[in-house]
């Protein structure tokens, strides 16, 4: 059986970012990441950018780490392998190979596992999911014989999706269940300016739609509609959402719910074993809220900081994590929780008459989260509010004044 002292399990920003940390501070400990990608190292932010699925991007660009990298900084990557069973108590981690390995420090740094579509026919070819690098090159393959296109779901996914497609000069629709675009995050307000401007770049949008059937032989040609609408399609991309692969974690005793819980210190219940990235729900110390965040910045420092927690330095993660997103003209901006809840008070800022909105979100007194439309240069101060935990609650009227400079709130 094969031992190693830091286990990460992921190779993605989270667990390679923690072996990186881990690398640049015990040069002799040994480290071994598992990934059930056989690629090393790369960008998915470049894999939401519509250029590069058109190839105006090259796509070596892809690369973050070289194989060279991993062999200068004695990382073993074990790719294309899968976990698929921990005992905490022997400390071994199993693989789908069958192999056993044993651990001193575990990282989970799992990531998400693209929600799958469970309709009748939803496995023919032409239907897609963008979560992983085969999968952006599959599509890239594809759309060069496409011209029409379908985006299922209206979120991040649906919108770049949406973008590339437009690009690729297809016919191209967007399909959502709910009664405007990012219905489960956004308010009425939001979602119709994102569907004015995709609307203005000639996409058709099905609201309250929801597809009941893929219709073709092997390929897709159709969606039936629960409606009984059909629209015709050479291919489908779906991001309707993530789950976490963790049924195999929670079964060895980890506490799990939407992702695998963790303290401030990204400690799991376990000993010796930690979580970091899009399968971590946190205990966020500026919010003062139990979390999951999934993006690129939120995944690289949590990895980093579970890192030196791992090496013994009991090192709290605190920090304001952001995403952003472009295209048809607009700009998009989400920072900090902004996941509804009933303790949660919303400020409307601007107007989609001036094309420039703002949601920013409060608790306690205290901005803990704000989704932008064409205002991101508010980004920074508004992460700053935040971080800084500053009272608020008796400034409604600079919040919502759409003129007024917010970073006069940070003095």
């Amino acid at each position: 059986m094969q031992e190693v002292k830091y286990l990460i399990v992921g190779g993605g920003a989270a667990g390679t970012g923690a072996a990186e940390t881990i690398r640049s501070q015990d040069k002799e400990s040994t480290i071994a990441i598992i990934s059930d990608e056989p690629h090393r190292f790369y960008s998915r932010i470049l894999l939401s950018k519509p250029n590069f699925f058109l190839e105006k991007i090259p796509f070596a660009q892809v690369w973050l780490k070289t194989e060279e990298w991993y062999r200068q900084n004695n990382i073993v990557f074990w790719g294309g392998k899968k976990a698929v069973g921990l005992d905490p108590h022997a400390k071994t981690v199993s693989l789908d190979d069958g192999t056993a390995i044993r651990y001193g420090k575990l990282l989970l740094a799992i990531g998400g596992s693209a929600r799958p579509w469970g309709i009748p026919g939803s496995q023919k070819q032409g239907i897609f999911y963008l979560r992983t690098l085969d999968d952006a090159k599959a599509i890239i393959h594809a759309v060069k014989g496409a011209r029409r296109g379908v985006a299922i779901g209206g979120g991040f996914i649906g919108f770049e999706m949406c973008e590339m497609m437009c690009l690729a000069g297809m016919e191209t629709t967007i399909l959502i269940r709910e009664p405007y675009f990012w219905a489960n995050l956004l308010d009425e307000t939001s979602g119709q300016m994102i569907e004015a401007s995709l609307a203005k770049n000639g996409i058709t949008i099905s609201r309250n739609a929801q597809a009941r059937e893929v219709l073709g032989n092997e390929r897709v040609e159709e969606l039936l509609l629960s409606d009984g609408k059909k629209i015709s399609c050479d291919i489908a991309v779906v991001g309707i959402g993530l789950t976490c692969p963790f049924d195999w974690i929670g079964a060895a005793g980890v506490m799990v719910d939407r992702a695998i819980i963790t303290n401030e210190y990204l400690e799991t219940n376990v000993r010796d074993v930690w979580a970091a990235g899009d399968a971590a729900e946190f205990n966020d110390l500026v919010t003062g809220e139990r979390i999951q965040l999934g993006n690129w910045v939120n995944a690289q420092m949590q990895g980093k900081a579970a890192a030196r927690n791992m090496m013994g330095k009991k090192e709290a993660f605190r920090m304001v994590s952001f995403y952003t997103t472009q295209g048809f003209d607009l700009k998009i901006a989400f920072v900090g929780n902004v996941r509804p809840a009933p303790d949660h008070n919303v400020i409307s800022r601007g107007s989609k008459e001036i094309a420039s909105y703002a949601r920013l979100i409060s608790k306690n007194g205290k901005l803990i989260g704000a989704t932008l439309i064409n205002r991101t240069q508010e980004l920074g101060a508004i992460a700053k509010l935040i971080e800084r935990g500053v009272d608020v609650s008796g400034k409604p009227n600079q919040l919502s004044d759409p003129n007024s400079n917010l970073n006069a709130l940070l003095s």
